[in-house]
């Protein structure tokens, strides 16, 4: 395995994120905002390094082998968010490293914590690229990469695999990975053109409309106002970002499979949008219930309302506000947030161990609880019709068990540095699964511009291990790993 040769591939990678940046470039130059020269600057630099990175590891050009997928997806994760954070830390006064860093991390992995306030007031091309980084990295650079840079030459299978979100990554559904990308991102696209238009129609400028696209479809959930949705309190432009969160948190393959067959009987036959629909929906019933009988609303309607748009928009991990759902009683918001661990569908932007894998898990303790009443049973995991192979569900275990002890683990790190329970307890939870906001000092009413430096770097670890799903990551840990 050749580090030097994922070097040379990562430095071309840098220079096409470089380009990314002339999109806030010239939203700057149209608007005349200050942050021209520090857009002109971060390009520049950012090229330069990704042609002096790639210049200088040229001739150890190759072929990617499998285990290299891991090497350069886990680099990417975490060096371009360091050239996506220098813009910000040359266009915003006072923002250090760390949290410049962090927002960079936040919104390439569409998480959307934010260390940063006076939204309001920043220069419209910061917005823009805090949001823009978002809707790219909502399916992944990488993804992107495949789909359409095949100039890159190298094999995209092994990333897009590394890349894809879920525990059955083998699946595809075009002759070629590549082609399966583009699909997913046309997908992704033709949503983002849709959510775009219809939050124009609901009352937001174009600017508004487009930012909050780049953060709907990619569930991220940065805004360009420091009251979130709360800046509009719009009952017809929170029902537009439920529908397009609701929309984004299923499988995006099932979309074209769905436009293929020309029906929409696929969608409703698949197992985990049924439970996605079916978990999100109760969970607005129970709660709407719950605060009615707590009197925390007096109207059924305006109850409904507020639970709606906030249990879609954590669970879908993208943490939009429209109000202090802190306030509620402790088991509303708690739920909503355990409830974004797991809802979202593999496939799609959101974050989480997916309902997939909690559909797994239940089958495999229903599984065992038959296997101890008749012990010669044979009783396979089925779903969707068809037996799930004992490598699958190894690997769900095997993820479930890393997933348990990263989230005790990094809140045990964050209690030890001095935060309480709930703040370290549900801010672990927001940054491993991309949910954003949690409770106590980082709820929806704040931000996590008030943490120390070693928490803040502590839980953009925690942001980029979620994203990657943990095991993606993990396994460069490993010494068998590195062994040739």
């Amino acid at each position: 395995m050749g580090v030097l040769a994922v070097v040379a591939l990562m430095g071309r990678m840098v220079v096409l994120f470089a380009l990314l940046m002339l999109v806030p470039l010239l939203f700057s130059l149209l608007e005349y905002d200050a942050a021209q020269k520090p857009f002109i600057w971060a390009t520049a630099g950012t090229v330069i390094s990704g042609l002096l990175m790639s210049a200088l590891t040229r001739r150890f050009r190759r072929e990617l082998q499998p285990r290299d997928g891991f090497v350069l997806v886990g680099m990417t994760w975490l060096v371009l968010p360091a050239f996506g954070a220098v813009p910000l830390l040359l266009a915003v006064p006072g923002l250090s490293v760390t949290n410049a860093y962090f927002e960079a991390m936040s919104a390439f992995t569409a998480t959307g914590a934010t260390a940063l306030s006076g939204l309001d007031d920043l220069p419209l091309s910061v917005n823009v690229w805090r949001c823009f980084m978002m809707w790219v990295g909502g399916l992944g650079i990488i993804v992107l990469a495949v789909a359409i840079l095949p100039l890159l030459g190298v094999g995209g299978t092994q990333l897009f695999k590394t890349e894809a979100a879920g525990p059955m990554k083998d699946q595809k559904l075009t002759p070629r990975i590549a082609d399966t990308a583009r699909v997913i991102w046309g997908t992704y696209a033709l949503l983002s053109v849709c959510c775009f238009a219809a939050y124009h129609w609901a009352g937001m400028t174009w600017i508004d409309a487009f930012l909050h696209m780049c953060t709907t479809v990619s569930l991220g959930g940065f805004s360009n106002h420091d009251a979130s949705f709360g800046y509009w309190n719009s009952p017809r432009i929170e029902a537009v970002a439920m529908v397009f969160m609701m929309l984004s948190g299923i499988n995006l393959l099932l979309y074209y499979v769905s436009w293929r067959g020309r029906s929409l009987g696929v969608l409703w036959r698949n197992a985990e949008v049924r439970a996605f629909y079916a978990v999100v929906l109760g969970t607005i019933a129970l709660i709407t219930g719950y605060l009615l009988v707590h009197g925390t609303y007096s109207s059924v309607a305006v109850a409904l309302r507020h639970t709606a748009f906030h249990v879609i928009s954590v669970a879908t991990t993208t943490g939009y506000a429209s109000h202090d759902y802190a306030q509620w009683p402790l088991f509303a918001p708690l739920l909503m947030i355990l409830l974004g661990c797991f809802a979202t569908a593999a496939g799609s932007t959101g974050g989480g161990i997916k309902m997939v894998r909690l559909l797994l898990l239940v089958k495999q303790a229903q599984r065992e609880l038959v296997r101890i009443v008749h012990p010669s049973a044979v009783n396979p995991v089925v779903l969707g019709g068809s037996a799930v192979p004992d490598r699958v569900m190894q690997s769900v275990i095997a993820y479930m068990m890393l997933y348990g002890a990263t989230l005790v683990g990094l809140t045990m790190v964050l209690l030890f540095s001095g935060m309480d329970v709930v703040t370290g307890f549900t801010a672990v939870l927001a940054c491993v699964n991309n949910i954003g906001p949690g409770l106590g000092e980082v709820g929806p009413s704040v931000n996590y511009g008030a943490l120390t430096d070693f928490q803040t770097w502590v839980l953009s670890l925690a942001m980029m291990l979620g994203r990657l799903e943990l095991l993606s990551a993990l396994v460069l840990l490993t010494p068998q790993f590195w062994r040739r």
